[in-house]
């Protein structure tokens, strides 16, 4: 099994929502925002090769929307998610299984394109089973008001509608290494990729810890729909993972790939940081 970070590229997010009741004059030091108080954000992909297949999770937002929605959400930088495949001699066609850790745009927005005459919606993985939670389906597909922006259908019933559509829950074990953890505070049924070879093993955090500044378990995005039910996740996961020595994979810290962790008076906290072409796997 072999393992590569892919970059889709940067947005922005405010900061506030980001760190939900953490005060400014804190979180500022963690990711320093701009005059609108907005913060960049990475939208980091994990390509997962096996044998013959070549499975990605999470594909970033894509660039389907229109220019309203990129005034709201600012994605910049050189970074695309072929661009970042082609870098390790893939492409889009090559990838085998697309893993959706929950459907909010800026994690399955990379899914769906526009065909070559803008006339239709197609899939970018035309070779690819796309997976899904199914509670997680029924629950981004009649979303509640306040979740409601997060899951634009354009994203999503296409995927169902190509027929590559695939569901499946926290007990898979999707190949030998790779399983899942539920949580649900963020969003109902959002599933963590666990990837154990040898005697290491690393956890993709996806939304639930979305960067190493955090860590801490009150620094809970105001995104979260029950964001008690996050803090109680956060601990679960963070005692297990330095228990276990686990390496946590951050979707969209700006700079930090991956931190080993620590016990510490204030409790669970990064230890050191790596890129994850440097930790062997």
């Amino acid at each position: 099994m072999k393992l590569y970070a892919i970059n889709a590229g940067h947005f922005k997010l405010d900061g506030g929502a980001m760190f939900g009741v953490v005060p400014k004059s804190i979180w500022n030091k963690l990711n320093t925002a701009d005059d609108n108080n907005m913060c960049s954000w990475a939208l980091r992909c994990l390509l997962i090769q096996d044998g013959k297949r070549l499975i990605l999770v999470d594909n970033g937002m894509g660039d389907k929307q229109d220019a309203k929605f990129f005034s709201h959400y600012y994605l910049h930088g050189n970074d695309t998610l072929q661009k970042s495949l082609a870098k390790y001699g893939f492409g889009v066609e090559d990838i085998t299984d697309m893993v959706l850790t929950h459907l909010h745009f800026d994690h399955c927005g990379g899914s769906i394109k526009y065909s070559e005459d803008r006339s239709k919606l197609e899939p970018v993985f035309k070779n690819a089973t796309y997976h899904c939670n199914a509670k997680h389906w029924q629950w981004a597909t009649h979303p509640n008001m306040r979740e409601k922006a997060s899951f634009l259908k354009e994203n999503i019933m296409p995927i169902q509608e190509s027929g590559q559509l695939q569901f499946f829950d926290a007990g898979t074990e999707f190949i030998p290494g790779l399983s899942f953890e539920e949580v649900n505070g963020h969003t109902e049924a959002m599933m963590l990729p666990i990837i154990k070879q040898g005697d290491k093993t690393l956890a993709y955090m996806a939304d639930l810890i979305p960067s190493a500044g955090h860590i801490p378990l009150p620094y809970v995005m105001g995104y979260d729909m029950r964001p008690l039910e996050t803090l109680k996740e956060k601990e679960i996961i963070l005692n297990k993972a330095v228990d276990n020595n686990w390496t946590l994979f951050f979707e969209h810290d700006p700079v930090t790939e991956c931190v080993s962790l620590e016990r510490t008076e204030k409790g669970v906290r990064k230890k050191d940081s790596f890129l994850l072409s440097e930790l062997g796997f």
